[in-house]
């Protein structure tokens, strides 16, 4: 029986605010699963790298759930790709806060090649099974990243490869993800795992969309959202420049932050092509909102566009169906198992913003499939829970437990 889990989440914390920096699906990720375990009764420690001098030690979260800052490196934000150096004194005090508490552990789960690393050390250290789901992938993002992005670095393809092999379980958010581990890590089936992560439906949900758009101060005029960091990866450049061949009336709303080295200069650019394109008037950009707030922003749009160029699952497009807003989405990843194509929304082969254009043009021009896709992303939202989630994850544990020798 699963009662005491550790998850580490080295390079990110579950109390940051999604859409800028690091943060993003991942940090709503960990924060809901740990909740979610939580009611159940089982305690759950998320340990994240310290990056002020005012986190306290331990932050008690909820009942049984509680957020541990580890001083590893300097106590200050870093780049996701200056960590390495820091992999090793993270685990230790990891490590070190275990033995303090008795070393009662059933699970480690790590998430991200980074915690992955630190998960590795800690398992044999304290004698537990490891768990690692790795959200993103350092080839498969390779494989499409933007032509003036960098390669992932040999560390991280390196860490992700024995990372795979020490660990009990390999957690994959899709049956895609799964293919892309066997495929291009020559992961074994035997230790792969399918996870989806969950919706909060409490919170995501069909709503009014006039009750919506009076709240956030928007009119009458048709609005396509966007929501997630600002960098390459995600596209925004591709939804920006679909924007020039939809009618004057319709309007982008891109809520997010910059994010990683280049971010700043991404978001630049982003502004620059809008004003190139004659559509500063039409091209929004929103600071990053608390999660439950952007539900809010959800029902307030007719369109969610997702051109990323990677995705492991697309918590985003799954949240917005949720609130019965049909999404075009890039046919990459996850985005694949979490969009039903012709009936939740489109997907998209590709980044040619006149193709983005063209299935969004669809949905706004013809109010009959825009109410047939909405329903269809509803229905096909309600597969997707935490406490779902957190039932195929325990059934995981219990597994990877029971396979320890006694």
């Amino acid at each position: 029986m699963i009662t005491t889990v550790a998850y580490l989440s080295l390079h990110t914390s579950p109390l940051a605010q999604p859409g800028a920096g690091d943060s993003g699906g991942m940090n709503v990720y960990i924060h809901e699963l740990a909740r979610t375990m939580a009611r159940r009764g089982i305690h759950v420690d998320v340990y994240t790298r310290r990056t002020s001098p005012d986190e306290p030690d331990r932050v008690e979260v909820a009942a049984n759930y509680a957020v541990l800052h580890v001083t590893a490196g300097p106590v200050e934000p870093l780049p996701a790709g200056e960590l390495s150096d820091h992999v090793a004194e993270f685990a230790e005090g990891v490590i070190k806060e275990a033995y303090a508490r008795g070393n009662d552990y059933d699970v480690v789960h790590s998430h991200y090649w980074l915690s992955g690393w630190a998960g590795v050390i800690v398992k044999e250290a304290l004698g537990i099974p490891l768990a690692n789901s790795f959200h993103t992938l350092g080839r498969i993002k390779d494989a499409t990243r933007r032509s003036d992005e960098p390669a992932s670095s040999a560390t991280r393809l390196l860490t992700e490869d024995e990372v795979i092999a020490q660990s009990d379980c390999v957690i994959a958010s899709t049956p895609y993800e799964a293919q892309d581990l066997m495929d291009h890590y020559d992961a074994s089936p035997e230790r792969l795992c399918t996870s989806p992560p969950g919706i909060d439906h409490t919170i995501f949900h069909p709503a009014d969309r006039g009750a919506a758009r009076s709240w956030l101060g928007l009119g009458d005029e048709p609005i396509v959202l966007f929501v997630g960091r600002i960098q390459p990866l995600k596209g925004l450049d591709v939804a920006v420049s679909a924007m020039s061949m939809l009618g004057p009336d319709v309007h982008l709303v891109a809520v997010g932050g910059p994010s990683g080295p280049a971010g700043k200069a991404e978001h630049q650019r982003l502004q620059a092509l809008a004003g190139d394109l004659d559509l500063q008037d039409r091209v929004h950009f929103v600071p990053p909102q608390q999660h439950e707030q952007l539900a809010e922003f959800y029902r307030a749009s007719n369109v969610l566009v997702m051109p990323s160029r990677s995705e492991s699952f697309g918590l985003v497009a799954a949240e917005a169906q949720a609130c019965g807003v049909p999404v075009v989405a890039a046919k990459v990843g996850g985005l694949a198992h979490i969009v039903a194509d012709g009936e939740s929304g489109f997907l998209v082969d590709g980044w040619d913003p006149a193709d983005y254009a063209r299935a969004i043009g669809r949905i706004l021009d013809d109010p009959s499939l825009a109410a047939s896709l909405s329903r269809g992303a509803i229905e096909f939202a309600e597969r997707f829970s935490w406490p779902a989630t957190a039932d195929r994850l325990l059934e995981l544990y219990t597994g990877i437990t029971a396979d320890e020798p006694a």
